[in-house]
């Protein structure tokens, strides 16, 4: 099994082969799930394309023997500028997925951000990663959002991040057509995706169920939320138009830890999660799952970063490069996450796949490092692709 595996990992030689290996062995519907974005998926394409607006502008004859991408960021030094966003039901697509995750990032010294949506307990995961960060979807009403944070506190996780751009779920349309749903839904045609996918019939769907029973949503609330196939499941996630920045303040002055805001794209809102004492934004989208048409992180990455000069911006979305990283990096980013391309990695190689992923991504960084005739990652420089149409 472990020759199998390594021989099958070194077909993967960008993040993209992680996709195309992924397609093979899981289930349309859980693919989909990874792979799908909103309505047109304009926004995800542009997210792609986006960093074809800038080229690099490299430097010859320099000694570069001793660069390095190591990464300070909230008082501890990460080996590279990059983790993994937070991925929901990653248990779905490999066996114990947000474990094989945080196990994997821990070992290669990058973040992960467990998911709100995670159908493992947060307490659990934190164990094989005590630096993990957590992603929250707040409940809709303030017990229940001091009630998590409490829980929060308890498992001495040191780094929250609320999702702003939620108020209500984007379109699922292209789920519906890949067959993936919330509640998931028996079928025939459920129960025949799952028998030609044998690998991940029996090595996650049918060992979870053996060793840990039915998978619930366990972080949403201070308390246990609904089984993945239970009708209450949508309205456990549909309740939080009313989310405002009143609920951003309340947080604050419960959390002494670090308090990051991911989904900002308007400069008025960095700032004013700034005045709010927020310690982090990352600049998102939500991967072009959210709104259709919604800028590119990197196209408003700039504006936001001289905004709000006192923390660190970061973004994700898109980014599938070490050069990717780079040129967010070079434009302002402090720092980056990358959410589809792990969740393909684990599922086709669980930790393995999400460490070979990492070490992908570092290769990537350093070379082009040393092509730009760069030491550090601030030395990068690049510029706007006047050949690019408009």
């Amino acid at each position: 099994m472990y020759i199998f595996l390594k021989n099958r990992l070194k077909q993967v030689l960008y993040l993209d082969d992680f996709e195309v290996e992924a397609k093979k062995i899981l289930p349309r519907p859980i693919f989909g799930y990874i792979s799908n974005s909103a309505e047109t998926g304009q926004s995800h394409r542009n997210n792609l394309s986006s960093f074809e607006d800038y080229v690099f502008l490299p430097t010859t004859l320099k000694d570069v023997s001793k660069r390095t991408a190591a990464t300070e960021l909230f008082g501890h030094t990460y080996a590279a500028p990059f983790g993994i966003s937070p991925m929901g039901v990653s248990a779905l697509s490999t066996y114990r997925g947000d474990i094989v995750l945080a196990s994997g990032a821990a070992k290669e010294n990058i973040p992960m951000i467990i998911s709100g949506t995670s159908l493992i307990r947060f307490e659990d995961i934190v164990k094989v990663n005590p630096l993990a960060w957590f992603q929250a979807y707040l409940p809709g009403d303030d017990e229940n959002i001091d009630a998590l944070i409490e829980r929060v506190k308890k498992a001495n996780i040191k780094t929250i991040v609320l999702t702003a751009d939620t108020s209500v779920l984007g379109s699922r349309e292209n789920h519906v057509k890949s067959g993936f749903s919330t509640p998931l839904r028996p079928s025939f045609k459920l129960l025949w995706d799952g028998i030609t996918h044998p690998r991940w019939a029996v090595g996650t769907f049918l060992k979870t169920i053996a060793f840990h029973g039915m998978p619930h949503f366990e972080n949403s609330f201070a308390h246990r939320g609904a089984p993945i196939l239970s009708k209450t499941v949508d309205r456990d996630f549909t309740y939080r138009d009313h989310l405002n920045w009143a609920h951003v303040e309340r947080i604050r002055k419960s959390w002494n830890g670090n308090f990051v805001i991911k989904g900002i794209l308007n400069v008025e809102d960095a700032k004013r999660a700034v005045e709010l004492g927020v310690d982090g934004i990352i600049v998102s989208n939500h991967g072009g799952r959210q709104l259709d048409g919604a800028v590119s992180p990197l196209q408003v990455l700039a504006d936001i970063v001289v905004a709000c000069p006192s923390i660190p911006v970061m973004m994700d979305s898109g980014i599938r490069r070490g050069s990717d990283i780079l040129k967010a990096l070079s434009v302002g980013a402090k720092f980056v996450f990358i959410g589809r391309p792990f969740g393909f990695a684990s599922a086709v190689g669980g930790e393995a796949g999400v460490q070979h992923a990492s070490k992908i991504l570092k290769t990537e960084i350093s070379r082009n490092m040393a092509l730009l005739g760069v030491n550090s990652l601030g030395e990068v420089k690049v510029g706007r692709n006047v050949l690019k149409k408009a």
